[in-house]
């Protein structure tokens, strides 16, 4: 059973928009830096109520991780203990077509806020700490610093490949228990980790998710920022950082005052609630703002940005039509017969490489252009922001299929999360799902194809900025200088264009 694609009535208008972007790109001036505009949420009508609530005292977080961790557990006795049927079993439905779908979702409203709630890090948190909230003096593991080697994303760049590969590989999203297993797996993680280190270092370092979130959320538009610059500057006990005698201190070692990104924010509210001033606030912000000028580049971000690219294309490659025709091919080159794993394996790390190799290559084209003695590791680093919106789309895109024809009824599963009595769906059965979207297919096709409008000119918009004082000498990069990186963006928009527009095979 397939989704249909996106119709080329949709595609077409959406490249010709696409091409006044990139007239515009190359022909405007380059944009003035200007300072970010906010807007303290606090002081929203309505809305401001529930900021406020939520950041009045620990209990309301609490009492949200307390629901989340129950979600979990029954996610994993259900995967455990449940049917083997992928698609009446709680454990596979909620996790591959509606948890996944909707962290990746939130993002857009509520930033990294998933990673507060987190089951994994809140249940290790609980079993090391003995503790709902109250800060845990003295630490009761052996509380290392990670050592210099880890403290990167890079361990957290290979877990997400080899989730993905567990995913796509192996499947795990049609097996119950395996699943069930993996949430274990990340939990022990998360558990050892704090038990290991200093604060939490599986959040900042290690986690798929988290680093897959806190990239995501520099481009969102929520962030955690001080009311008053002058009043951090003046504080002494930095209570955001140590911590007070209640709360505990920043888990990913964040000051307030000293930071402008998003990327390891993990919106636990912990500054908020133990800074003697009041002068955390969650804000509003412009979409893109923090990629655009205001986020560090560096080479593991780099890496990991451009990686997922590879990875969320990828994930729609391997549900097209003609995926197992391109595996089998694969195998027939190298002699390989069984489950072919290893074909899978070099069809997956070629996903990931080439869309480097073409970055790559739009990075020398653009420096073989510039003005002697311009930076190719300057223009990489600067550039590969323009990346992260690319990717950002079509994983939004891409998971609105699963989330709204895949999910059935979840509440009725909720009723029973083991599946005990019910048959396989029937292809009637799947084909009725498919087509009872929550809201009318025509609007799913304009979400989808508005969401790769948006990354594409998100992506123009940051390189654009980011290409401002990139040159040898601090030049700008400007005019048909862009047009390799432009280049490089409507390849992806497009490669991702011609994903959407075929039939995507269903999960289960």
């Amino acid at each position: 059973m397939t989704h249909p694609g996106l119709p080329q009535r949709w595609i077409f208008p959406a490249l010709g928009i696409m091409g006044l972007m990139i007239l515009f790109a190359v022909r405007s001036r380059p944009p003035e830096m200007r300072p970010t505009r906010t807007l303290n949420l606090a002081t929203v009508p309505v809305f401001g109520i529930l900021v406020r609530f939520l950041n009045a005292s620990p209990w309301p977080l609490a009492i949200l991780k307390i629901f989340t961790v129950s979600c979990f557990l029954l996610v994993v006795f259900a995967g455990l203990f449940g049917t083997d049927i992928p698609e009446r079993n709680l454990a596979t439905v909620f996790v591959w077509n509606y948890w996944w779908p909707l962290v990746v979702v939130s993002v857009l409203f509520v930033g990294s806020s998933w990673c507060a709630i987190c089951p994994w890090d809140n249940l290790a948190s609980w079993l090391i700490r003995r503790r709902l909230w109250r800060r845990s003096l003295p630490h009761p593991g052996f509380n290392l610093k990670v050592p210099a080697w880890l403290r990167n994303v890079y361990p957290a760049l290979i877990l997400l490949m080899g989730l993905t590969w567990l995913e796509l590989g192996v499947g795990v999203t049609t097996q119950p228990r395996l699943t069930a297993i993996l949430a274990l797996v990340m939990v022990f993680l998360s558990l050892i980790s704090l038990y290991l280190f200093e604060r939490k270092a599986f959040c900042r370092y290690f986690c798929p998710v988290g680093r897959n979130m806190g990239c995501y959320s520099r481009l969102g538009p929520i962030e955690v920022r001080p009311q008053n610059e002058a009043t951090c500057t003046t504080c002494k006990t930095m209570e955001c950082y140590n911590g007070s005698a209640l709360i505990e201190p920043c888990p990913t070692h964040l000051t307030v005052g000293r930071f402008s990104q998003n990327t390891y924010c993990i919106s636990c509210g912990n500054c908020v609630l133990s800074c003697p001033h009041d002068n955390v606030s969650w804000r509003l912000r412009t979409m893109g703002s923090e990629a655009k000028a205001q986020a560090r580049p560096l080479w593991d971000g780099s890496w990991f940005m451009l990686a997922m690219l590879g990875i969320t294309s990828f994930h729609g490659v391997t549900m097209m039509s003609f995926w197992q025709d391109w595996v089998f091919t694969v195998a027939r080159w190298i002699g390989e017969s069984g489950q072919l794993i290893f074909s899978f394996t070099l069809l997956m790390l070629a996903g990931f490489v080439v869309p480097i190799l073409f970055y790559a290559l739009a990075i020398g084209v653009t420096r073989a252009m510039a003005p002697s003695g311009s930076s190719y590791k300057r223009l990489f680093l600067a550039m590969a922001f323009g990346a992260l919106p690319l990717a950002f789309v079509y994983h939004l895109a891409h998971n609105l299929d699963h989330l709204f024809r895949e999910g059935g009824d979840v509440f009725a599963m909720a009723l029973n999360p083991l599946g005990i009595g019910v048959a396989a769906m029937t292809a009637a059965e799947r084909h009725g799902m498919m087509m009872q979207t929550l809201f009318p297919e025509e609007a799913l096709f304009g979400i989808q194809t508005a969401l790769m409008l948006l990354g594409f000119w998100l992506s123009v918009q940051i390189m654009r900025h980011r290409a401002i004082g990139v040159l040898a000498g601090g030049g700008t990069l400007q005019g048909n200088k862009l047009l390799p990186m432009v280049g490089f963006a409507v390849l992806i928009t497009g490669f991702n264009f011609w994903l959407l527009s075929h039939e995507m095979v269903m999960r289960f």
